[in-house]
């Protein structure tokens, strides 16, 4: 089954190039795609919900799974 993931992101952010690493290290493809603008990414965390303040937020397949911590888990649920 063909994963579609995308990884919003930031420059300079530590947890962002873990999510991506994690990524690259298991083969998986992903789309990356920088909110470097603060307006931006002030206005992307209002579209996810008043929880989320940090990047990376990473979904697959068009369903938010959040950071580091919840793409391990989701990798780990699909098996992957």
């Amino acid at each position: 089954m063909e994963l579609k993931i995308v990884v919003y992101s930031k420059s300079a952010c530590p947890q962002c190039d873990t999510a991506k690493s994690l990524l690259k290290s298991r083969g998986m493809d992903y789309q990356e795609i920088l909110i470097d603008d603060e307006a931006e990414r002030l206005a992307f965390y209002e579209k996810c919900g008043p929880a989320v303040r940090q990047m990376p937020q990473v979904f697959i397949n068009d369903q938010r799974v959040g950071g580091v911590t919840g793409l391990q888990a989701a990798l780990k649920q699909l098996g992957r």
